[in-house]
């Protein structure tokens, strides 16, 4: 690791302040938890020129509960989310999934609006100063050549939040807010399928609540991701499943992935599985499909090929203990 540079600090205690002092200065970045964001300050892939510390806005660190659902402030932390009755009850996918991120003390300082916004990831990208520049440095950051696929000009590095995929399942919504004031959109419309510009934020955008829809509560979700060690890894394959169930058949099935492709997203063409039991025939056709649109490239040590298994694996595997729970 490199030394610190320097760097302003920043402590607004509104939302609307720290907006403001993002726009008005270039180079600055929004930092709330910062267990990643200042491990790549100090690997020097981001050189701030000002941070703007969002721990004392007490708006993102706030639990609302209404008529509307569950809305949980981006400064909230992992591990609260991870212990709120609220959310382990009504959406227990998101609370599985903030509970796996990395290890305990991460989870102490980490937040849900940082895991929702984390940078891609890739094997050639996330290193130090001196191993990237002694690499020609990579397509994202420096660069003119992607490492994992050199003949193109598209970043493969993953997203590999464990966070989005289960508020996905959930039809989860969130509040930006700008320069241009506040609007709420779906969780599924900030991402790119880009690994260099992975969200489609507008300039300044802060991500400051993340909505869980009480019409969403209650259905049976879950949350599984595979990584090397059991603690501080990010996931090399993740997904979220929930499932809506009447008698034997399923009435509706959602499924997201997280670390297989550059953005969080919903499989596809589960609707076909309306109205059917789901037996084995069905639960391996759905891990095919699962495989199919999992896109993983050389982004970690470990092989594509094994992570497109064992993401149509933990599909799988939380579809039929989820139907099996109704």
């Amino acid at each position: 690791m490199e030394l610190m540079p320097d760097f302003v600090l920043h402590r607004p205690t509104s939302i609307e302040e720290a907006v403001k002092l993002r726009n008005e200065t270039d180079g600055a970045l929004y930092v709330a938890g910062g267990t990643d964001m200042i491990v790549n300050v100090r690997r020097g892939i981001e050189q701030p020129a000002a941070l703007i510390d969002l721990s004392v806005v007490s708006e993102l660190r706030e639990i609302v509960e209404d008529d509307e659902g569950l809305h949980i402030g981006a400064g909230v932390t992992l591990e609260t989310v991870s212990q709120d009755t609220r959310v382990l009850k009504h959406f227990t996918a998101v609370a599985e999934a903030a509970a796996a991120v990395a290890g305990p003390t991460h989870q102490a300082y980490g937040t849900v609006g940082g895991n929702l916004c984390l940078d891609t990831r890739c094997l050639f990208y996330n290193q130090s100063e001196w191993w990237r520049k002694s690499n020609d440095y990579c397509l994202k950051k420096n660069g003119t050549v992607c490492h994992v696929a050199p003949g193109g000009k598209h970043c493969f590095a993953a997203f590999s939040g464990d966070v989005a995929p289960a508020a996905l399942v959930h039809n989860a919504e969130v509040d930006l807010v700008g320069p241009n004031g506040r609007r709420r959109v779906p969780l599924a419309d900030i991402y790119h399928n880009d690994g260099m510009d992975h969200l489609a934020f507008e300039p300044g955008e802060l991500l400051a609540v993340l909505h869980l829809p009480k019409s969403e509560a209650s259905m049976p979700s879950a949350y599984e991701k595979a990584r090397v060690r059991g603690s501080i890894d990010f996931p090399l394959a993740g997904a979220a499943v929930w499932v809506k169930q009447s008698g034997d058949k399923i009435e509706e099935l959602r499924i997201a992935l997280t670390a297989v492709n550059p953005y969080p997203h919903l499989i596809k063409g589960l609707e076909k599985f309306s109205g059917t039991e789901l037996n084995d025939g069905a639960l391996d056709e759905i891990a095919e499909m699962v495989q199919s649109q999992a896109k993983p490239m050389l982004t970690t040590t470990v092989k594509p090929w094994y992570r497109r298994r064992v993401i149509g694996a933990i599909a799988r595997r939380l579809t039929k203990q989820l139907s099996n729970t109704t």
